[in-house]
């Protein structure tokens, strides 16, 4: 009984950390960019929801709504007037840029919001749980592994059931020829790291009703979702769910063992899995 218990609230804690995961693995496979800078947008995201229920007085659940075109507004320009500039055959230039906007935003947030945490209070939904018989499950963990269910499900039919998709694919395999059949691939770039940020947002939503955050804790949250994209297999959002899924059980038996393995369970489990399968669980070619 104990051990389905461990398993289900490890399933349910890889749903947040494939929605950290869902826009680098957008980004990756587009434009093969790891944006070092996505875990500090979260929390970046998280900043902004918080600073709308702060003067707003929305729930965190509709304040999200409005976070969400602001963080599309940002990706945008992002991308757009820095990222597009240093994007190319060598690696270094954007891992080098999205590192110093990482930096920027933590300092940024730090003499904003100060070193204090902070949360998101979602009321009494925080609290609520679901008797399933088996094991009882918490209603905001379970709205989490829904969300991540469905933001991947939403990008994959973007990615090959729209025109949109078609053209992401088409910038992804050749940027060049793309660009000849007539789509303008710094739109097409600017345009996914619009949508990963919105993605990010969801994110912070859960991240901040779940736990506190504080400007630090940005790349902590882009290792978790390296290693979920990493584990699932470059290019492929439902492999990105799947690895959080296997990082978050890692953390959850972990844990349950001694409290203190449960981080270094969730990267034992990832060099156990490059170890086996160097590629990923779900490699795009396999997709």
């Amino acid at each position: 009984m104990m051990l389905i218990d461990t398993l289900a609230q490890g399933l349910l804690l890889g749903g947040l950390y494939a929605l950290f995961a869902a826009g680098l693995s957008l980004v990756f496979g587009i434009m093969r960019l790891v944006n070092l800078a996505h875990g500090d947008l979260i929390i970046l995201g998280a900043y902004l929801i918080l600073t709308v229920t702060t003067v707003t007085g929305l729930h965190p659940f509709v304040a999200v709504l409005l976070a969400a075109p602001v963080m599309f507004a940002l990706g945008w320009l992002l991308q757009t007037h820095l990222l597009n500039r240093v994007l190319g055959t060598d690696i270094l230039p954007p891992l080098l840029v999205t590192f110093g906007l990482s930096v920027v935003i933590q300092n940024g947030l730090l003499s904003a919001f100060t070193a204090d945490s902070r949360k998101l209070t979602a009321g009494t939904i925080e609290a609520q749980s679901v008797d399933l018989g088996v094991v009882t499950l918490g209603v905001m963990p379970l709205m989490t592994f829904g969300s991540a269910v469905a933001v991947v499900f939403a990008l994959n039919q973007l990615f090959y059931r729209t025109a949109l998709g078609r053209a992401f694919r088409a910038v992804s395999d050749d940027a060049v020829t793309a660009q000849l059949m007539g789509i303008r691939p710094q739109r097409i770039f600017a345009m996914a790291t619009g949508i990963a940020l919105v993605v990010a947002t969801i994110a912070a939503l859960y991240l901040g009703t779940r736990a506190n955050f504080d400007p630090s804790i940005g790349p902590a949250r882009l290792l978790y979702a390296f290693e979920a994209v990493i584990i699932g297999g470059l290019g492929s959002l439902w492999g990105t769910l799947a690895g959080g899924i296997v990082i978050g059980m890692a953390q959850a038996l972990g844990a349950s063992v001694n409290p203190e393995w449960q981080i270094l369970s969730g990267h034992i489990a990832f060099v156990i899995v490059l170890l086996i399968r160097p590629r990923g669980l779900f490699p795009r070619a396999t997709d």
